[in-house]
Formats: structure tokens, C-alpha cells, sequence
């Protein structure tokens, strides 16, 4: 078989638009996923015992089913009971869900690494506990959490390929139109394995630019 990506030149358009439907779903999974993570955060590390327990539940439901069977709970289950989601929308929502409660994890480690003196010196400066958490505790732990941030939103990045699965045209979902196309799968394919390489890479280097820039104050002050 001789290797040729000519084949696929006049197919990079629709290859295009699905990488672009990718990158919107994974960025609002990343903003939705951040969001779940922090509000499960922080209700794991309150003084409530019944948040404690319900947040712990979420994150165990999450963190321990596979996500394509959270995919087609979503997709297909729901419709059973009346809920009908469009399919973009449904790939968001349960990536959001599931990227949650990694990064809930991630950002309770982050809370719970911080110095009880920190704490301790607010909260004898009089301030509220609410205020503490949100403009001391909360930046610390996502500053010290950039690097395992970035691990949990490179794997929805790859994750997001599975949304092919519900019809959804994203990158994976055009590559495998234009491979039944083509009859070319090997070059189609490979195109596949290079984009979400670049893509990971690419995001990975961002997460490291904006790892240093919040570090770097205490990079300066050890040298």
C-alpha cells in the first residue's frame, strides 16, 4: 500500500469542522469541570458532615464507572424519562461531570497541602471564614494544582473522542466519515493520531507557561 495524504487533502475542511466542534465541547467540559471540582472541593473539605458524605458519593459514582457508560446514561437513558439533550450538549454535560470529580480530587489535595498557619493567621486577623476560603485558601490550592490540573484536562481532551459514539461529528467522529469515504484508513487515521498529539502537546506547554507565571514569586524568592 503506498502511504499518500493527498487522498485526504479534499476532505480537510470537514476534518477541520469537526476539530473545531472538539474544541468547543472540550473547553466548555474543562470550564464545567473546573467548576463541579471546585464547588465539590469545597464542599469535601467543610464542616458539614452530610456535604462531606454526598460529595465523597459523587466522586466515587464518577471516578469508578466508565465514562462511555455515563455517555449513554445521559444520551440514551434520559430520553426514557422525558429528558431529551441534544448530543453536543449531552458530551459537554457529562464530561463536565465526570472531569469533576478528578478535578475535585486534585483541588481538595491542593486545599488540604496548604500551611494550618496560614489559616490560623487570617482567621486572627478577624476575617470570615468565607473570605478565607475564597481569597486565600482557594488561590493557594489552584496555584499549587496547575500541573495535575493540566493532567485532568489533556485526559477530556482524549476522552472527548468517545463522543463520537453518540453520532456527534467532533474530530473522531469526521475522521471516521471520511475513512468510510476514502477507503483509506491507515492515512485518515494517521492524520487522527497527529492532531490530538499536537493538540495534548500544545496545551501541555500552556499548562506549564501558566504554571511558572503563578510560581513565580516563590521561584524568585528561593533563589
Amino acid at each position: 500500500m503506498k502511504f499518500d495524504l493527498s487522498i485526504i487533502a479534499k476532505h480537510i475542511p470537514f476534518l477541520l469542522e469537526g476539530a473545531w466542534l472538539t474544541f468547543q465541547a472540550c473547553l466548555l467540559a474543562i470550564i464545567g469541570s473546573l467548576v463541579f471540582g471546585l464547588l465539590v472541593a469545597a464542599a469535601r473539605t467543610s464542616a458539614s458532615p452530610l456535604l462531606n458524605r454526598l460529595s465523597a458519593i459523587y466522586v466515587d459514582i464518577f471516578r469508578n464507572i466508565p465514562f462511555i457508560v455515563q455517555l449513554f446514561f445521559f444520551y440514551f437513558g434520559l430520553p426514557e424519562i422525558g429528558i431529551y439533550i441534544d448530543a453536543f450538549t449531552t458530551g459537554v454535560i457529562a464530561m463536565s461531570v465526570a472531569g469533576g470529580a478528578f478535578t475535585s480530587d486534585v483541588v481538595r489535595s491542593g486545599i488540604l497541602a496548604i500551611d494550618p498557619g496560614i489559616i490560623e493567621a487570617a482567621q486572627v486577623s478577624g476575617l470570615k471564614k468565607s473570605t478565607i476560603f475564597r481569597k486565600i485558601v482557594m488561590p493557594i490550592a489552584l496555584r499549587a494544582s496547575v500541573r495535575p490540573l493540566g493532567s485532568v484536562f489533556i485526559n477530556l481532551i482524549l476522552t472527548s473522542s468517545i463522543l463520537s459514539t453518540i453520532t456527534l461529528n467532533e474530530l473522531t467522529g469526521s475522521a471516521k466519515i471520511v475513512a468510510s469515504q476514502t477507503f483509506r484508513p491507515f492515512e485518515v487515521y494517521f492524520v487522527l493520531l497527529v492532531a490530538y498529539a499536537a493538540l495534548t502537546w500544545f496545551v501541555s506547554i500552556l499548562i506549564g507557561m501558566l504554571h511558572r507565571h503563578l510560581n513565580r514569586n516563590q521561584a524568585e524568592g528561593a533563589v
